[in-house]
């Protein structure tokens, strides 16, 4: 069973596949009105249980929206509609879900919920993110880097702000899409000791940048932050804004990134995120086509 839960667990020719496939559904799509189905309806006749323990804009609505493009259907489950591992167990909820439906993914804290899905579900479960990592974003930030700049082996990608779950998951992308990365960030946010490495670590932002293919950041500051944390983030990562002066560093076709949601003008400025390295929006979009490649690979079709 193709479970998708981790990019290192994942084999890399696996991966690969699931890029260009991606594309080649993008192009595909071209110029046909959002809800025209796709031609090729791998998903029909499928029912896909869509998990959310945290709230989501962009990961409910690329998987919705997929699975209908590829003639699915989709049942949308909140945390509060399940009482996740509160009175039944994970392990009693996956095998029931799997009597069910054909594929779960879950948005979701802990690993370990994640994990024990996947351990008693009998179909295939995709990591739509927990604290650890984000597998799927990192999927369609792979494909927006090569649709813009080719391929994305032996380039330099330059992390600024928190060694965080998406980080987690770029640098598990380093090792198996062979490819540099930088962490800038201040030490106390340092990431896990797991990731040790697959990534070098450079201080000083300035220096980091030099010779960027691709900047990357990400919010400082959780929803679930209280207010006194959020204070100290923000005086931890001050220096660490990728604004006009630090991507100017960076190569002059370099590529800016960020997952959204932003808090504009902390991590990165307004300036930066609307400016001409700026491909957010084609990185948002393309969680969708992204996504519908790890299904599809999930259920082998």
């Amino acid at each position: 069973m193709n479970h998708f839960l981790d990019i290192l667990k994942t084999d890399s020719s696996d991966l690969r596949g699931m890029i260009d496939a991606a594309s080649k559904m993008k192009q595909a799509r071209a110029g046909k009105p959002k809800g025209t189905p796709d031609t090729d309806r791998p998903l029909a006749g499928h029912m896909v249980a869509l998990i959310f323990e945290k709230p989501s804009t962009r990961t409910r609505v690329s998987f919705d929206v997929g699975v209908r493009q590829m003639g699915g259907e989709t049942m949308v489950l909140s945390g509060a509609d399940m009482q996740l591992g509160h009175g039944e167990t994970i392990a009693d909820t996956a095998r029931v879900l799997s009597r069910y439906v054909d594929l779960i993914m879950i948005r979701t804290f802990e690993e370990q919920t994640l994990l024990d899905m996947a351990e008693y579900a009998t179909v295939p479960v995709i990591n739509g993110l927990t604290d650890r990592t984000h597998p799927c974003q990192i999927m369609a930030d792979i494909l927006t880097f090569e649709e813009h700049n080719g391929p994305i082996k032996g380039k330099k990608v330059v992390w600024s702000g928190d060694g965080n779950n998406v980080f987690a998951s770029f640098a598990h992308a380093a090792r198996q899409f062979d490819f540099d990365l930088v962490f800038t960030g201040p030490e106390t946010l340092q990431p896990e000791a797991a990731l040790d490495g697959l990534y070098t670590t450079e201080r000083d932002p300035m220096k980091a940048v030099q010779g960027a293919d691709l900047v990357v950041t990400d919010t400082w500051v959780s929803m679930h932050d209280p207010q006194s944390a959020r204070e100290r983030r923000h005086n931890q990562l001050r220096g660490y804004q990728v604004n006009d002066a630090l991507m100017a560093q960076a190569k002059p076709d370099s590529l800016f990134m960020h997952c959204l949601p932003a808090h504009r003008d902390d991590e990165a400025t307004s300036a930066v995120m609307d400016g001409p390295h700026s491909v957010i929006w084609d990185e948002a979009e393309n969680r969708l086509h992204a996504q519908k490649a790890v299904m599809r690979w999930c259920l082998g079709v």
